[in-house]
């Protein structure tokens, strides 16, 4: 039976049907915001049915002592958010379970949050999580969210948190059989221009068949971010956690499939990169990403095809970025957010090309300049790979923009904005990736070679990227 979807129920109905609800028991603990989530269930009514303890460790000293210390002094992480679940589950389940855990579905809330500061030059953002019982007895299951808290006044963003913590209470006991249906209701009562969504982790029996990988996509996809990450582990990954004050070195592609030239763009632009006398090769992070526009076929996203790709790149070790960017600039604003060290972007040829297209600013007041001051930054560099042309290498120095931007463009080269990567492997500008798919498709030969060691095995024996595996029909028993 599809789970249905109550949007039209406000915060405190929900916090009251949670209240009334005799087997819905816990705690909540409020680290940073103040006690909103738990403020909401006690402005509904009824709360002594629902609320064990609530409490707010606002101390440094004293979350330290209730909850641990933590090495880097960032109290506002995932690792604060799940000693915070551990311990107050825990002293749930000694003190209660005994008294009425026959009965109970017990569970524990926590949030750290960072709001603005006085000065407004910080960034205010917060972990959420949920641990809950779907039955009583039943093993634990956690939820938890990365949230990104986008308005410009204070009490705005506490009155926010209050209702996203109660939306992932209420997801959690009504919801949490449909994780799509679980991450649309996330959003019921706000506005989504307030705040975004760009983690969410879901832990527990009950979440054992739901894809990370899809959820991911899902959090840009519906709107609720415009970047999700993930590991090689196809785990999400909170981009703060893996961004923060690191060296960024990205390429851009579809990857259907990745190929030699992905790999040569990728090992030789890293090369350079390291080459760089302001970059320090213990903090660089290598990533590759993937655009909602780019995985897009005929309008629509094919799941299938998208895990593929994920499949594969995770399977050669790398950081996976999906974003809703499609123009650079919007990509290296965003990036800025984590880290001012210096960061670089592999393109192939073809980009560079598009980056000096001046329609693709027209949205912009300040058009192309406004673009470029972004995208070549104080601590931005393009890494340029060559493109074969009608048997012509087209590289930096044979690139032409329209006449009125050739100052633009050497002015970008002569400052060591733009560089052509040298080292490449020639026999690679051949490789065509539509022409590799299309061999693929059609189960001809000939593709093979130009895909990574072990690429071609994988997409053979899981039938990648529609490759005809023919299936033989075991024989029947006589």
């Amino acid at each position: 039976m599809a789970t249905l979807h109550d949007s039209g129920l406000g915060t405190l109905q929900k916090a009251l049907k949670i209240n009334l609800d005799p087997k819905i028991y816990g705690t909540f603990a409020e680290i940073g915001a103040g006690q909103e989530v738990a403020g909401t269930f006690f402005k509904a009514g009824g709360a002594s049915g629902t609320v064990a303890k609530s409490m707010s460790a606002y101390d440094m000293t004293f979350s330290d002592a209730i909850y641990g210390q933590l090495k880097d002094k960032r109290y506002v992480c995932q690792e604060r958010l799940n000693s915070m679940l551990d311990h107050e589950y825990d002293l749930l389940i000694e003190r209660l379970n005994e008294k009425r855990g026959a009965g109970t579905q017990f569970f524990s809330f926590a949030n750290t949050v960072v709001t603005l500061n006085y000065h407004k030059n910080n960034h205010p953002h917060g972990w959420l999580g949920c641990r809950f019982q779907t039955q009583p007895g039943g093993e634990h299951h956690d939820v938890i969210i990365h949230v990104r808290l986008l308005d410009n006044d204070t009490l705005l963003q506490q009155q926010l948190i209050g209702v996203l913590g109660v939306n992932l209470i209420y997801a959690c006991f009504y919801y949490h059989e449909d994780p799509e249906v679980f991450l649309e209701s996330l959003r019921d009562n706000l506005a989504m221009d307030r705040f975004q969504i760009d983690s969410i982790k879901f832990f527990g029996p009950s979440f054992k068949n739901v894809d990370g990988r899809l959820m991911s996509l899902r959090l840009v996809q519906n709107g609720f971010s415009d970047v999700a990450i993930f590991g090689p582990d196809g785990k999400n990954v909170q981009p703060s956690d893996i961004l923060y004050k690191k060296h960024i070195l990205m390429l851009r592609g579809r990857f259907r499939p990745i190929t030699n030239v992905h790999m040569d763009m990728l090992e030789n632009g890293l090369v350079q990169f390291k080459e760089e006398a302001d970059v320090d090769p213990e903090k660089i992070l290598l990533m590759v990403e993937l655009t909602l526009q780019g995985l897009k076929s005929g309008g629509d996203i094919d799941e299938k095809d998208f895990l593929d790709r994920v499949d594969i790149l995770c399977a050669l070790g790398h950081t996976v970025m999906i974003s809703n960017y499609v123009e650079y600039y919007k990509l290296v604003s965003y990036l800025s957010v984590f880290s001012k060290l210096k960061m670089g972007l592999i393109m192939g040829y073809p980009n560079l090309e598009y980056i000096f297209e001046e329609e693709n600013y027209k949205d912009l007041p300040g058009e192309i300049l406004q673009s470029f001051a972004t995208l070549f930054s104080k601590n931005i560099k393009a890494y340029i790979y060559p493109t074969l042309k009608d048997g012509v290498i087209m590289n930096c120095m044979r690139f032409s923009p329209m006449a009125h931007l050739s100052d633009l463009y050497r002015y970008l080269i002569a400052n060591n904005k733009i560089e052509d990567i040298y080292h490449y492997n020639k026999a690679n500008l051949n490789i065509i990736t539509d022409d590799m798919l299309s061999l693929i498709q059609a189960g001809e030969p000939g593709w093979e070679e130009n895909v990574p060691a072990g690429v071609a095995q994988f997409i053979k024996d899981r039938c990648l990227f529609g490759f005809p595996c023919v299936v033989i029909p075991k024989k029947e028993q006589v």
